[in-house]
């Protein structure tokens, strides 16, 4: 907005002054959806909660038909993909989450399968949003205000949007980076103090503790770490305390971070680029991780087109990429996002950062999970995938699998040695019907 003086000259209207015209209720912002719009929600733990919900509780009011809901990982209630939502709102996931996945099972919604990294070009070429739903700091002296805790596709999106609606919560940290927008930039205001979306520390059991260990094996001092989510990930942190400046380039990182960086064992002091900082897209944790985020020059986030790109992430030197999987064939196909036909979560940045680490000098992938799932009666190292699978990862981008049974070393081997290895890290239960399989594909006897 330009305000006119008496000189002729345009100066920029301070934000003071048009920021009271753009704040409204959360009833009243949502009121700017229309029927057909595609609406872009801002990722996982900084989900605008208060306008999802509002949205999904003013559907009859407005009339809501056919609203597209265009979303990563969902962490709220998700209400819009409740059966009695389906005139008003269909989800279209780019990565399905525990209250997303009937859904889409059910034929309520869809999955549009994507690399992480490729998220912003879609957004802006291919699903144009046209409203995007924002959480954001409150504004600095400057009327800059952060996207906190998710940067991700979420500043892409907004740059991208028709409408920015955003609310503005005093509870989300400011945290640095490539991670800002401006109060002229947004369209509409909801000023709510909510506390955000917190993801406990998982339970960690004897199993993630072994795989952590054997993990922790592979992770050498001044490596640059990419961690995924979960009790893996987490069990990997307990067993990296005897570690030396040790980096942090991931697509998220979580509380267990936040302890390494404490006990002085994670500083970013041999990573190429963004040295001494962490630097990641999104974070989930706990008020801990936040309140360390917060106006922190040592954290940076940064869109996920940057961060996830393969071509930076391989700008540092000995990155190890650690994320997990659903099975492994005997050729080294992962599958990391379907049961067979079902889907249940998504590719996410797990290629990203396999294809980056593979480029790093002295790069590793580590592709970890149990031996087995459902109580031990499935074994999650296979013959082959399972019918209707995806395949997340290749076999030839795969560096290591770990399982509580030991490492199985991949890359530069034989499919017969791939084969020998991983039937080596498979529960022993399942073994012998492994070893079938090889001695008849291979036409060899197996030696363990």
């Amino acid at each position: 907005m330009v305000l006119i003086t008496s000189d002729g000259k345009g100066d920029k209207m301070d934000w003071r002054t048009i920021y009271a015209d753009k704040i409204c209720t959360p009833e009243e912002a949502v009121g700017h959806i229309k029927s057909g719009d595609r609406v872009v929600v801002a990722h996982a733990c900084g989900e605008p909660t208060v306008l999802t919900d509002a949205m999904v509780a003013c559907a009859e009011k407005y009339g809501f038909k056919d609203v597209e809901i265009v979303h990563m990982v969902a962490m709220g209630k998700a209400g819009y993909c409740a059966p009695e939502m389906s005139e008003h709102f269909r989800h279209n996931a780019l990565f399905l989450g525990g209250s997303t996945k009937a859904a889409i099972a059910e034929g309520r919604g869809d999955f549009t399968p994507v690399f992480f990294s490729e998220v912003p070009d879609l957004l802006r070429n291919k699903l144009h949003p046209n409203v995007a739903l924002l959480q954001v700091s409150e504004p600095d002296e400057h009327g800059y205000c952060s996207y906190g805790i998710s940067c991700d596709y979420t500043k892409p999106a907004a740059e991208a949007a028709d409408i920015r609606i955003a609310q503005i919560n005093p509870k989300m940290p400011r945290v640095l980076g490539d991670n800002f927008i401006h109060i002229d930039d947004l369209d509409v205001i909801v000023e709510a103090a909510t506390d955000l979306i917190q993801l406990a520390p998982p339970k960690i059991g004897d199993v993630q503790k072994k795989i952590g260990e054997n993990i922790a094996s592979l992770v050498n001092d001044g490596d640059c770490l990419q961690l995924g989510i979960g009790a893996i990930p987490d069990a990997v942190l307990l067993f990296l305390k005897e570690k030396k400046d040790l980096g942090i380039h991931s697509e998220m990182f979580s509380d267990g971070v936040v302890e390494l960086i404490d006990a002085g064992v994670i500083t970013n002091k041999c990573k190429q680029i963004d040295n001494g900082k962490c630097v990641a897209t999104f974070l989930m944790g706990t008020d801990r991780l936040y309140d360390y985020a917060n106006d922190n020059p040592a954290v940076e986030l940064k869109p996920v087109d940057i961060v996830n790109d393969p071509y930076v992430i391989r700008q540092n030197d000995n990155v190890v990429s650690i994320n997990s999987c659903v099975e492994v064939d005997l050729m080294g196909q992962v599958c990391s996002e379907s049961v067979g036909l079902q889907q249940i979560s998504g590719v996410g940045g797990q290629v990203d950062f396999v294809r980056g680490a593979n480029m790093s000098k002295g790069g590793r992938t580590i592709m970890a999970m149990p031996s087995t799932a459902a109580k031990g009666t499935i074994s999650k190292i296979v013959p082959f995938l399972t019918h209707g699978a995806a395949v997340t990862t290749s076999r030839c981008d795969v560096g290591y699998v770990v399982t509580e049974h030991g490492i199985a070393q991949l890359k530069g081997n034989t499919l017969k040695e791939r084969a020998r290895q991983l039937i080596a890290i498979a529960d022993p239960s399942f073994r012998d019907g492994l070893i079938e399989e090889f001695e008849s594909r291979f036409h060899c006897a197996y030696e363990a």
